[in-house]
């Protein structure tokens, strides 16, 4: 028999947010997955809008922002430079842009599980250097995700 909503741990919630703003079934559209397909290095790279991030560096840029997530869950005091909030594309490549997607993949996996890991207490536990607790940040890590799909799929649209 399946659990009521509210027996289900705020932790399995979240997680199940994350996944549904990364790899589908959102409830406001596509997510960043969805709207990733079909797109190619070329495109990636490309900056029709100018002044505006490429999608390729929106994926280095959420890659980089589930990696800090994550360590700053293990309890790591955290914060990005520039270069590595946006790191540059170095590398246009078909194998570079497939390397990024799986990293991409890979850190949010990474992010999930330990999320799925984190018992319900920690969530109201104060993030390592910051003013606010692990449920608002991990709240916020769903809507970066959603954020920044949002933006790809315009760059998808406009570099067509």
């Amino acid at each position: 028999m399946p659990q009521s909503a509210s027996h289900i741990e705020e932790n399995v919630r979240i997680a199940d947010q994350l996944k549904r703003a990364f790899e589908g079934d959102a409830w406001h559209g596509p997510a960043v997955l969805e709207v990733l397909q079909g797109v190619t290095a070329r495109a990636a790279a490309s900056k029709p809008i100018p002044g505006a991030h490429s999608i390729w560096e929106l994926v280095l840029h959420i890659a980089a922002w589930d990696g800090v997530i994550r360590r700053r869950m293990e309890g790591q005091a955290l914060q990005l430079s520039d270069e590595q909030d946006f790191p540059p594309v170095k590398d246009t490549s078909d194998s570079a842009w497939l390397s990024a997607l799986e990293n991409l993949k890979q850190r949010h996996a990474e992010l999930t599980q330990g999320v799925l890991s984190m018992p319900d207490f920690r969530l109201i536990s104060q993030v390592p250097g910051k003013d606010y607790d692990f449920y608002h940040m991990l709240h916020g890590a769903v809507q970066h995700e959603l954020y920044h799909a949002g933006q790809i799929a315009l760059l998808k649209k406009v570099a067509r």
